[in-house]
């Protein structure tokens, strides 16, 4: 059986901004950043755009870039989930990540016994935020 390992990446505007603001957000730091500069041939006018960016943020790695071949569009296509241990930690990841973004569902209990919440965020960025499920009677 072959066993893979998830990790988003996340194509943006501005990979450093947006990065920076998700290290802030659920706690964490950017591991490194690679520029179009440091690359042999670069294009004249992108030597500051971001090749490769890795963060760590909420425990989790994820991996950026600028994007430059093609425009961004705003979409629903994919949305990143991230469960949390406990309420506390769901409602501050939730109230940082939905600063200057829009809350598309308030983070409340659900019918399966967690909390859940989705919003985008400033950048465009679809995020559910859920509690691990407790068990009937728990």
């Amino acid at each position: 059986m072959v066993m893979a390992k998830l990790t988003t990446y996340i194509k943006s505007e501005d990979a450093r901004t947006q990065a920076e603001f998700y290290t802030q957000a659920l706690g964490g730091e950017i591991l490194s950043i690679v520029t179009h500069g440091q690359m042999q041939g670069a294009q004249e006018g992108w030597e500051d755009k971001v090749v490769h960016l890795s963060l760590l943020a909420g425990g989790i790695t994820f991996l950026m870039s600028d994007s430059m071949f093609e425009p961004l569009v705003r979409g629903n296509t994919v949305t990143i989930n991230l469960e949390f241990g406990t309420n506390q930690e769901a409602q501050e990841a939730f109230e940082r990540l939905s600063e200057g973004g829009r809350i598309r569902h308030p983070l409340t209990p659900a019918f399966w016994g967690a909390l859940f919440g989705e919003l985008e965020d400033k950048f465009g960025t679809l995020w559910m935020i859920t509690t691990e499920a407790q068990a009937a009677g728990a």
